[in-house]
């Protein structure tokens, strides 16, 4: 019996997804989701529990995208779904290229556009683009000076944790011709073992002390290069240094850019922050990266569309809506633990997005926000989190649920739940829309709304544990496409 040829045949029954979202892929996104959800694939919170890296929409030529793959353990495959529409043959080609147990093949595109089963066409630039590929945007060996590269792990839902996993893979890319961090010490203690020797070894101990030196610099200059940033450190893992603290106290602060392709996370956002401990000191948000021109945001195509002259139902818009805030109360759950309700959350939006009947929906919609309301636990975790007077909020610009809110993490989380019980009776209403009041806010700014909630929630993160910061992050749920999409300038 073939045991080991077996077992990647297994493993490719359920594989485990690393599932990646570009800016301005949510409706890519959505179809891989309600795919795994109906093949009862697993997510995987990180690289190192990954089999399998999907990424939806279009890759480019992403360094960090490349460090994610290096990341994963073989047998490994991957596939890029630039279309809804491919995401089951995608899925098929990834469970194909799993069971074959060919360890480490060139990851595969798939597209509309591209013959069924050609491989590396549509999903990044060119003929055989991917991830590691010679000349591709992301090298085998990672090199991202910024220190953005390859920060997508998770450890549990919690929110700890985030953005260790991919450092790992780092490490691994780095550990030729760059110094470790370990080069120094290793250099001194065979210096000193090597003194202790017979002189017959002379010209052997003078070549390992030379060799114990190189990497001694070597080490040096990743550090002079890294503590500028505090970017530098131990298999491509960053250094803590010093600062006060609120107390006073001199303690640790680790600098740790958070994102870009994190579980649960805005598609395309990083966050530079400064941790001492667990308790965030300082948070900054990157730009996101490009998304294709001339492409409605998802989640307020129907606003946008009925403000341009197209005829646009309520009934249309209130589904969309009440989907969207399903997407954010799943995502939201999930960074708070709670992966069962989150589920339920998402399956219903799939079934929404999918045109289902709202007499058929509303039960069970009503049945999961009245349960998540009820949740004493949930409230108690997040209660005086992340807090924004209505004030505040106006001040700021900011409008929709986070401004109706008038208050913490879990008043946002009740804005939407509300917001979804009456959406829900209003989809099947066949007048006009003429209303711009898109998911998140208004959608006739000169600001998409998304711009606004991340504007007003990075004031809010300093001083929260990491896993509360997580958690207030999740109740804005700023929308990626907004900051990209057409109908913003």
């Amino acid at each position: 019996m073939d045991l080991i040829g077996a077992l990647p045949r297994l493993a490719a029954r359920r594989p485990p997804v690393l599932l990646v979202t570009m800016p301005g892929a949510t409706r890519e996104r959505l179809a891989v989701e309600a795919e795994l959800t109906g093949r009862d694939w697993p997510s995987a919170p990180g690289p190192a529990a990954a089999a399998g890296l999907v990424v939806a929409g279009r890759a480019g030529g992403a360094q960090w995208l490349g460090d994610l793959w290096n990341g994963m353990p073989r047998p490994r495959a991957y596939v890029a779904v630039a279309h809804a529409g491919d995401a089951p043959h995608a899925l098929d080609l990834l469970g194909r290229l799993l069971s074959s147990g060919r360890e480490g093949d060139a990851p595969r595109a798939v597209s509309a556009g591209a013959p069924r089963g050609a491989p590396g066409q549509g999903g990044g630039d060119g003929p055989d683009h991917h991830p590691g590929a010679p000349g591709s945007g992301a090298r085998e060996t990672p090199g991202d000076e910024d220190g953005r590269s390859g920060r997508g792990g998770q450890e549990g839902r919690n929110g700890r944790g985030q953005a260790r996993g991919q450092g790992r893979g780092q490490g691994q890319g780095r550990k030729q011709g760059r110094a470790l961090g370990l080069g120094q010490g290793r250099g001194q203690e065979q210096g000193q073992e090597q003194e202790q020797g017979e002189r017959g070894q002379e010209q052997e101990r003078g070549q390992e002390q030379e060799r114990g030196q190189e990497r001694g610099q070597g080490q040096e200059r990743g550090q002079g290069q890294g503590h500028g940033g505090h970017r530098g450190g131990v298999a491509g893992l960053p250094m803590a240094g010093r600062a006060d603290d609120r107390d006073g106290l001199r303690l640790d602060r680790l600098h740790l850019p958070l994102g870009p392709a994190l579980a649960d996370w805005p598609a395309g956002l990083v966050l530079d922050v400064a941790l001492q401990g667990d308790v965030l000191q300082s948070a900054e948000a990157h730009p996101w990266e490009a998304a294709p021109a001339g492409r409605y945001p998802f989640w307020g195509e129907p606003w946008l569309r009925a403000a341009g002259g197209e005829a646009v139902t309520r009934g249309a818009a209130e589904r969309r809506r009440c989907a969207s805030h399903l997407d954010s109360v799943g995502r939201f759950l999930a960074v708070s633990g709670w992966p069962r309700p989150a589920a339920r959350a998402r399956r219903l939006r799939d079934r929404l997005l999918q045109g289902a009947a709202a007499g058929e929906l509303a039960p069970e919609v009503l049945r999961l926000t009245r349960g998540v309301a009820r949740s004493r636990t949930l409230r108690w975790l997040t209660r005086g989190l992340g807090e924004l007077p209505a004030g505040r909020a106006r001040e700021l610009g900011v409008t929709g649920p986070a401004l109706a809110a008038d208050g913490d993490v879990h008043a946002r989380l009740r804005v939407w739940l509300g917001e979804i019980e009456r959406s829900v009776h209003g989809m099947d209403d066949p007048r006009a829309l003429t209303g711009v009041d898109g998911p998140r806010g208004r959608l006739d700014g000169p600001r998409p709304p998304s711009r606004l909630l991340l504007a007003a929630l990075l004031p809010l993160l300093p001083g929260a544990e990491f896993a509360c910061a997580r958690l207030i992050l999740a109740s804005f749920d700023p929308d990626p496409d907004e900051f990209v999409g057409a109908g913003h300038g």
